[in-house]
C-alpha cells in the first residue's frame, strides 16, 4: 500500500483526489455515536416535552441531510450521488445516552465514509442543540466508522478487524 497522503500535493499543499479513472461501485458506509445526556433531558426526549419541539425526529432529519451536504461541509470531499441515508436513533433510558447510526450507500467512484460521519456527527450536534437549554454538559462521543464496503481499497468491518 501507497503511504502517500493522497489529499496533499508537495507543491501546492491541499488538493481534491482525482478520481475519474476509477471505476464506478457499489459502496455502504456505517458509522456509529453517541450523546450522554442527563436525567432531565432523557426525561425530555422520551415525554417529547422539550421546548424546541420534537428531538428524535429532527436529529434524524438533520443527520439524512448533512449527509447529502457533506462535500459543502468538507472541503476536499468529493460530492457525489446518494442512493439512500437512513439515520436510526436509538435511546438507553439506562444509561442516559443517545446512540445515533448511519447507513450510507451510492454507486460512485468514491466511498461514502464521509457522508455516514457527518450524519451521525450533525445528529448529535443536533440533540446537542436542541437541548441545551436543559443541559449543557452534555458529552458527543465514540463517533467512528463500523464498515465499509466496495471500491479499490476493499472492505473494513471494525467488529472483525483481524
Amino acid at each position: 500500500m501507497d503511504d502517500k497522503l493522497s489529499h496533499m500535493d508537495p507543491k501546492t499543499g491541499a488538493k481534491m483526489v482525482d478520481v475519474s479513472g476509477k471505476e464506478t461501485s457499489a459502496r455502504e458506509a456505517i458509522a456509529r455515536g453517541k450523546i450522554s445526556v442527563n436525567q432531565k433531558v432523557m426525561d425530555a426526549i422520551i415525554e417529547s416535552n422539550n421546548p424546541k419541539g420534537d428531538v428524535l425526529s429532527t436529529a434524524k432529519i438533520a443527520g439524512i441531510m448533512s449527509a447529502k451536504n457533506t462535500s459543502s461541509l468538507i472541503p476536499l470531499c468529493h460530492p457525489i450521488n446518494l442512493s439512500f441515508i437512513d439515520t436510526q436513533l436509538n435511546v438507553n433510558r439506562d444509561e442516559n445516552y443517545i446512540e445515533i447510526e448511519s447507513t450510507v450507500r451510492t454507486t460512485e467512484k468514491t466511498g461514502v465514509e464521509m457522508e455516514a460521519l457527518t450524519a451521525v456527527s450533525i445528529a448529535a450536534l443536533t440533540i446537542y442543540d436542541m437541548c441545551k437549554a436543559l443541559d449543557k454538559t452534555m458529552v458527543i462521543d465514540e463517533i467512528r466508522l463500523i464498515k465499509k464496503t466496495g471500491g479499490s481499497s476493499g472492505n473494513y468491518d471494525r467488529n472483525n478487524l483481524s
